[in-house]
């Protein structure tokens, strides 16, 4: 695969702003997410790269009878010095489990990849898969870039950055992983799933640390033991990576701030920022996502977090 060719196609789609599907086509005239446009546009774009599927054979329990769900795949965009070995950071959108957030993918990809970083845009499943899916969709995606690290020219180093759905789904992954299963017949399996960072853009963390009581969690239909195993901060611990994360207050910032809460209870290190202006789903806050907002001090966690991932050796 050409993956140099990846890096120049993924700067003609920001320069398009092709993965920029305004607020206001989000719906159908009746008031429904418009689920069945937002995925052509993203599957429209998904093949304009050279794609890795996540499992060569297909995804375990894929039903490949819906078009508008493909198999779960990544985008690998290798960093402009291919000499580099940078580690790499895994980007996924949002879109509430249902539909995908172009910009949250190809735009914040394209600025970590301008900064330096190899990238790779992730696919996930989405409903009617369920998050456990997803979980096991961003958990290959990392053992895959290992296991592939020298074709591809990066380090071991994985982070995984998720945008609002996507945040949730990276703290999961930041604290549900594993070292490599040895006895598995797969040799993908063999590598750790563990992602050495995890950066949490205005994720809904938390629906079980409010002070009302257990919060229902809109996003699943289970019961609380489910609820308490997708809530990363109920589930840290000494061996949980460290944790970048952002948000505005106009979402509840209490969701960042019990994270954190935890995360420093168990000496992890992290880096919070709750921003008082904008409004949940502005990505790099430059003007380049669906609600064509753009707020300049926000504009800066990109450059906070490019620092802190240099930091932690990326």
């Amino acid at each position: 695969m050409n993956y140099k060719k990846n890096r120049d196609e993924l700067m003609k789609v920001v320069r398009e702003r092709a993965s920029i599907r305004h607020v206001s086509k989000h719906r159908n005239p009746d008031g429904t997410i418009d689920v069945e446009g937002n995925l052509k546009l993203w599957n429209a774009l998904m093949d304009r790269f050279d794609k890795i599927l996540l499992w060569e054979n297909g995804a375990p329990g894929f039903n490949d009878k819906d078009p508008r769900h493909t198999q779960p795949s990544m985008i690998f965009i290798p960093s402009e010095d291919l000499n580099a070995n940078r580690g790499t950071i895994i980007v996924a959108h949002g879109g509430g489990f249902e539909t995908r957030t172009g910009c949250e993918g190809f735009h914040v990809a394209e600025c970590f990849n301008r900064a330096g970083f190899a990238v790779a845009i992730l696919s996930y499943r989405i409903k009617p898969y369920g998050r456990r899916d997803a979980i096991a969709d961003m958990q290959r995606a990392i053992r895959i870039l290992r296991a592939r690290k020298d074709e591809l020219g990066i380090s071991d180093k994985v982070a995984v950055m998720g945008f609002s759905a996507g945040g949730m789904l990276s703290g999961n992954c930041a604290t549900h992983f594993d070292y490599g299963k040895e006895e598995a017949e797969d040799i993908i399996e063999h590598y750790s799933s563990r992602p050495d960072a995890a950066v949490i853009a205005y994720g809904a963390i938390s629906f079980t640390s409010f002070p009302s009581g257990f919060m229902k969690n809109p996003f699943i239909d289970s019961n609380k033991a489910e609820e308490l195993y997708l809530a990363p901060e109920k589930n840290i611990t000494t061996k949980t990576p460290p944790f970048f994360i952002w948000q505005t207050n106009s979402d509840d910032p209490r969701f960042a701030m019990y994270l954190a809460k935890e995360l420093a209870d168990y000496n992890i290190p992290f880096e919070l920022h709750c921003f008082p202006g904008g409004i949940h789903g502005l990505a790099l806050a430059d003007g380049n996502n669906d609600l064509g907002e753009k707020i300049p001090h926000i504009m800066h966690w990109s450059i906070l977090c490019t620092e802190w991932l240099e930091e932690l050796g990326f």
